[in-house]
C-alpha cells in the first residue's frame, strides 16, 4: 500500500516535466514500428468486429455544451481574498444588518422602561336639585409606581448587554462562515483542476495508444481500456464543475452576493496558509490546559449565557416588585356658582386627593414570582451546561486539527520526500519499455486518488482550523513556531 501512493505521488511530480519525454519515447517506438514490417496478428473475425462496435461506443463524451451551459449562467465574477470576503460580509450580509438593529430596539426599550405614568383629568359636575349647594370640580391626577420603575431600567439595560453578545457572537460566526465557505470553494476547484489535468493526460494516452495499435505496436484493448478510464474521468469532471458551482452559490450566499469569487484557484501550499488565515502545519499549538483557560475568558456564548442568567434575575426583582402598591396624588379646583347657592354667591376652594392602588389583597403575583424563579434556575442550568459542552468540544476540536496538522505533514515530508527517490526508477522503467499502459493506467488512477486525498486533507486541516476558532473565540490566538 505505501508503494502505491509513493508511485501515485511520483507520477503527479513527473506529470508536467517528464511525460512529454515519455509521449516522444512512445513517439520514437511508433515511428520504428511504421518503417519496419510487423507480422501480422491472426485475429477471430468475430472477435474483431466486436472490438470495433466497443471502440465505436466507447468515444468521449463532449461536454463543452455543458461547460458552455454553466459558464453562460455565471454572472462575472470578481476575485476577493478571504479577508475581504470577511469586510464584505460584516457590512453587507443582510441577517447581521437585521441582527444590529435590535441594539437600537434595546436602547429605546431602556427608554419605555424609565417611563413615567401619563396624568389623567378628573371632571366632576352636578345637576338638578341635587346640585344646590354641591360644588363642581376639575382635577389633575398623577399616578406613580413605587419600587417599579428603577428595577425595570436596570433589567432593560441588562438585556441591551446581552443584545449587544448577541450581536457580536453572530459577527464572529460570521465571520468563520465565511472562512469556511471560502474554503470549501477554493477546495472544489482544486479538485475540478486535478481531474481536468487528469483528463488532458488521458486524451493524450488514448491518442498515444491509438497510434501505437495503428502501426501494430500496442494491441487494440490498449485504446478500449485508456478510453474507459478516460470516459469515466469525464463524469467526475463534469460533477467536479458542479460542485464549484455549488460552492461558489454558498459562498456567496454567506456575502449576499452574486459577484465574487475566490481569489485563489487552488489550496494554498506548506508556504503559504497565511493567505487563509490559518497557521503553517508546522506551528505547534499551546497546550489544552492554556487553550482551555483562554477559551473561558473569550468565548462570546459563555459570556452571553452568563448576562442571560443576570437578566433572568433582574426579571425576578421586577415580577416581585408587582406586589408593592402604587399610589396616586391629584388635585384641582372647585367651585359653586351662584345659581346653585342658597347664599346666592360665588364659592371657590380647592382640593387635594390620594389614592392607593393595586394592593394585593386578592391576588400576590406569586405564580409569577415562582415562574421567575424558576426561569433562574433553568439560566443557570444551561450555563453549566454550555460550560461543561464546551470544554468538549474543544477538546474535540483541539485533536482534530492536532490529527490534521499531522497528516498534512505526512503528505509534505514523509511521502512526497520518499516518491522523489523512486522517481528516477519510475521513469527510466517506463523509458526503456519495462513498464505497460495497463501500469501507466494505474499509476494516472493512483495519482488521481492521491492528489485529491491531499487536497481533501488540506480543506480538513483549514477546516479544523476554523472549528477550532469556533470553541476558542479567539482569531487571534498565537501558535509556537517551529
Amino acid at each position: 500500500m505505501k508503494k502505491f501512493f509513493i508511485v501515485a505521488v511520483l507520477f503527479f511530480i513527473i506529470s508536467n516535466n517528464s511525460f512529454a519525454q515519455e509521449v516522444q519515447v512512445v513517439q520514437e517506438e511508433i515511428n520504428l514500428a511504421e518503417q519496419s514490417q510487423p507480422v501480422p496478428t491472426v485475429v477471430d473475425k468475430s472477435v474483431e468486429k466486436a472490438a470495433e462496435k466497443v471502440v465505436e461506443k466507447m468515444t468521449i463524451p463532449q461536454d463543452s455544451s455543458l461547460q458552455a451551459q454553466v459558464i453562460a449562467d455565471i454572472p462575472t465574477l470578481k476575485k476577493i481574498t478571504l479577508p475581504q470576503a470577511i469586510d464584505y460580509a460584516l457590512k453587507n450580509n443582510l441577517n447581521i444588518r437585521s441582527t444590529r438593529m435590535d441594539i437600537e430596539k434595546g436602547k429605546n426599550d431602556i427608554k419605555t422602561a424609565g417611563r413615567f405614568q401619563n396624568p389623567y383629568v378628573n371632571l366632576f359636575m352636578n345637576g338638578g336639585k341635587a346640585a344646590m349647594d354641591n360644588p363642581d370640580n376639575v382635577g389633575l391626577i398623577q399616578p406613580f409606581e413605587i419600587g417599579k420603575r428603577g428595577p425595570r431600567k436596570r433589567l432593560a439595560k441588562s438585556n441591551l448587554e446581552l443584545t449587544k453578545g448577541n450581536v457580536a457572537l453572530a459577527e464572529f460566526y460570521l465571520r468563520l462562515d465565511v472562512r469556511q465557505a471560502y474554503v470549501d470553494l477554493v477546495a472544489a476547484k482544486s479538485i475540478l483542476k486535478i481531474l481536468e489535468g487528469q483528463k488532458q493526460l488521458l486524451e493524450r494516452l488514448v491518442y498515444v495508444a491509438q497510434k501505437k495499435y495503428e502501426v501494430g505496436a500496442a494491441p487494440e484493448m490498449d485504446v478500449i481500456q485508456t478510453k474507459m478510464t478516460l470516459n469515466l474521468l469525464v463524469t467526475q469532471v463534469n460533477t467536479a464543475r458542479t460542485q464549484v458551482d455549488v460552492a461558489r452559490y454558498n459562498f456567496n450566499k454567506v456575502l449576499d452576493s452574486m459577484d465574487f469569487d475566490t481569489a485563489e484557484d487552488y489550496l494554498p501550499d506548506q508556504k503559504d496558509f497565511i493567505f487563509l488565515l490559518t497557521p503553517k502545519p508546522q506551528d505547534r499549538l499551546p497546550d489544552f490546559e492554556k487553550v482551555a483557560n483562554i477559551a473561558a475568558a473569550k468565548r462570546i456564548d459563555l459570556k452571553n449565557a452568563q448576562q442571560d442568567i443576570d437578566v433572568a434575575r433582574k426579571n425576578l426583582v421586577v415580577v416581585a416588585r408587582q406586589r408593592i402598591p402604587d399610589i396616586e396624588i391629584g388635585g384641582g379646583m372647585i367651585a359653586v356658582p351662584s345659581s346653585l347657592a342658597t347664599s346666592r354667591q360665588n364659592t371657590n376652594g380647592y382640593y387635594i386627593i390620594s389614592n392607593i392602588t393595586n394592593i394585593p389583597l386578592f391576588y400576590q403575583y406569586t405564580p409569577e414570582i415562582k415562574n421567575a424563579k424558576i426561569q433562574v434556575d433553568q439560566k443557570e442550568l444551561k450555563y453549566n451546561s454550555l460550560r461543561h459542552a464546551a470544554l468538549l468540544d474543544l477538546n474535540s476540536t483541539y485533536e482534530e486539527f492536532l490529527t490534521a496538522q499531522t497528516n498534512i505533514n505526512y503528505y509534505n515530508d514523509a511521502l512526497l520526500t520518499e516518491a522523489n527517490q523512486f522517481l528516477g526508477m519510475a521513469k527510466r522503467s517506463y523509458e526503456v519499455g519495462k513498464t505497460s499502459i495497463n501500469d501507466l493506467i494505474f499509476i494516472q488512477q493512483s495519482y488521481k486518488s492521491i492528489m485529491m486525498g491531499y487536497t481533501n486533507s488540506l480543506a480538513t486541516y483549514y477546516g479544523s482550523w476554523v472549528d477550532f476558532l469556533r470553541e476558542v473565540n479567539d482569531e487571534e490566538i498565537k501558535l509556537d513556531e517551529k
